[in-house]
């Protein structure tokens, strides 16, 4: 292990020592012979007697604070999960989502007039030094553009780069000894995990990606009225500069405000669930990182809320595979197919080919069948959560990190779905969603739109294969390497040729037939089943020919 890791660990131990949180540092086996050399230190003592006077809370919220950006992100994960957590803890967890201590106003201003190369008062008519709120990894100052637009300016933490790549280096020193020494590393995969979340927290770091994500987000939902995002000022942004739209909306944790607004909760819930469902199915492009400290409300018809999106920094995509098995577990699971879940964990390969289906089928049916029909306020996800886990242990499943993304924002919305409207039933919501997607991703619509996809891959292959057949022909017919004629076929070098001319008539025929269906479609024109017969038809004809 390099020495730099080694010195990070020791102040890992010490921040927890200060701070009083023995318990934590008794469960990291690691920092046991540490443990008394740092009490013995008088700085340490000295913080830990001031610490007394502090609650758990408290404690634990300064020390992820003083470790950098990556705890702070884990306490508001965490913070999310009020039914995993005592009050005490999620309320000052809470706090990290939107109050973290901010860095002096005058630095982002002279890391502006950096990034822009001319003074701030070119840029802007009024910048505001005072932040109005401070994250993990940035802070955000009110600014108002030349013309007129009230904007939010978003500046990167001074040095946050390499407080991140620096605890990333530790926690791949402690992936790679977990690989080495923990049995259920290669269920867990620490080093992949590790990985994956590298490539998701330095992405968060060009906030001109964090533009881009914006701009598509707003894109997808134009003319929906479920989710709002803030306009992106381009010529404005720079790799650690962002300017947005200023959203005036209130904090979707600010639940008194709403209610004495007279919002809609119930509403609000389901419209959270549709927005997630939406934004992971159809259109593929989901925001990850749904802490409350990034969602607005936007109450101006209490009875038609409206949500307001922030923080565009952490985006998730799925394979479409991932995709197709995730909707299809969703409803197995909804129609209480447990053996259609079974099955679709060993064809996406989850858990091992030769795993006993009825076995896991049973499994999954007991922790399962006791959430149905009950709301969120009723159900215990932390036991449910326990017993998931415990499955997974069992039938040897491996973690898939491509899903951590989304693993961790449906806990941000359900955990949200708590605070706003306990009796929200999710699977009433997102069963439509998910049924709809399915219809349009597998019927015959979908079909001919993927075939349409890969036509000219079609034309281009059924050009070069009479090329390839003749090429082939004449090099056995010369003796040379590739394809032998065999005497015993009995067909003559004139046969092969004229069937290879047939070949191409059908692949011809086909792909006019084909070309016909698709531009019927394409028209609209009703009815639409002679363009469907058309299709297929010429697919068909392709195929033969082919063979």
């Amino acid at each position: 292990m390099k020495l730099r890791v080694l010195a990070r660990l020791v102040r890992i131990q010490r921040v927890l020592l200060r701070h009083r949180l023995d318990d934590m540092v008794r469960a990291t086996h690691l920092y046991r012979p540490l443990r008394l050399l740092l009490l013995a230190s008088p700085d340490i003592w000295a913080e830990r007697i001031r610490a007394a006077s502090q609650t758990r809370g408290e404690r634990l919220r300064l020390a992820l604070t003083e470790l950098g950006p990556i705890f702070v992100k884990f306490g508001q994960a965490v913070s999310t999960r009020r039914d995993l957590l005592p009050p005490d803890l999620a309320n000052e967890l809470a706090k990290l989502q939107d109050r973290v201590p901010p860095f002096p106003g005058r630095e982002a201003m002279a890391a502006l007039t950096l990034a822009y190369g001319k003074p701030l008062g070119e840029m802007f008519s009024s910048f505001e030094e005072t932040p109005l709120a401070a994250a993990s990894i940035a802070q955000v100052h009110a600014a108002r553009l030349p013309d007129g637009a009230d904007v939010i300016v978003k500046v990167l933490r001074p040095g946050v780069r390499e407080r991140i790549e620096s605890d990333i280096e530790v926690f791949y020193a402690l992936a790679r000894l977990a690989q080495r020494y923990w049995p259920e590393a290669r269920r867990v995969r620490p080093v992949e995990v590790v990985s994956e979340y590298e490539k998701t927290v330095l992405d968060e770091l060009d906030l001109m990606r964090e533009a881009a994500n914006a701009t598509l987000l707003k894109r997808n939902f134009a003319g929906q009225s479920l989710l709002h995002v803030p306009q992106v000022h381009w010529d404005w942004c720079r790799v650690n500069v962002l300017v947005t739209e200023r959203i005036h909306g209130v904090v979707i944790s600010d639940m008194a405000r709403l209610r004495a607004m007279g919002t809609d909760f119930r509403k609000l819930a389901e419209n959270g669930v549709r927005i997630f469902f939406t934004q992971v199915f159809r259109h593929n492009f989901f925001h990850a990182d749904m802490h409350p400290g990034n969602i607005f409300v936007l109450a101006d018809d209490p009875s038609n809320p409206l949500y307001a999106a922030i923080d565009f920094g952490i985006m998730g995509t799925l394979d479409l595979r991932d995709q197709y098995y995730l909707a299809s577990n969703f409803l197995a699971v909804l129609d209480r197919d447990y053996r259609r879940v079974a099955t679709l964990h060993v064809e996406s390969g989850w858990v091992p080919q030769d795993t006993r289906v009825d076995e896991m089928e049973a499994a999954v049916r007991t922790v399962c069948e006791p959430i149905f029909g009950k709301p969120i306020s009723q159900i215990s996800y932390g036991q449910l959560l326990l017993r998931l886990f415990e499955i997974a242990r069992r039938f040897d499943m491996q973690i898939q990190p491509q899903l951590i993304l989304l693993q961790k924002t449906l806990l941000n919305v359900e955990g949200l779905g708590r605070e706003l409207y306990p009796d929200l039933d999710v699977w009433v919501t997102a069963g439509p969603i998910l049924r709809q997607w399915m219809r349009e991703r597998t019927g015959p619509r979908a079909i001919i739109k993927d075939l349409r996809k890969q036509l000219p891959d079609l034309l281009d292959a059924a050009q070069m294969l009479p090329a390839v057949f003749r090429s082939a022909v004449r090099r056995a017919r010369d003796g040379g390497p590739g394809v032998t004629l065999d005497p015993s076929v009995g067909a003559s070098l004139e046969d092969i040729l004229d069937r290879s001319a047939r070949r191409r008539e059908a692949v011809t025929l086909g792909t006019v037939l084909l070309l016909g269906g698709i531009v019927w479609l394409a028209l609209g024109r009703e009815p639409s089943w002679p363009g469907v017969i058309l299709a297929a038809l010429g697919t068909l004809s392709i195929l033969l020919g082919r063979r």
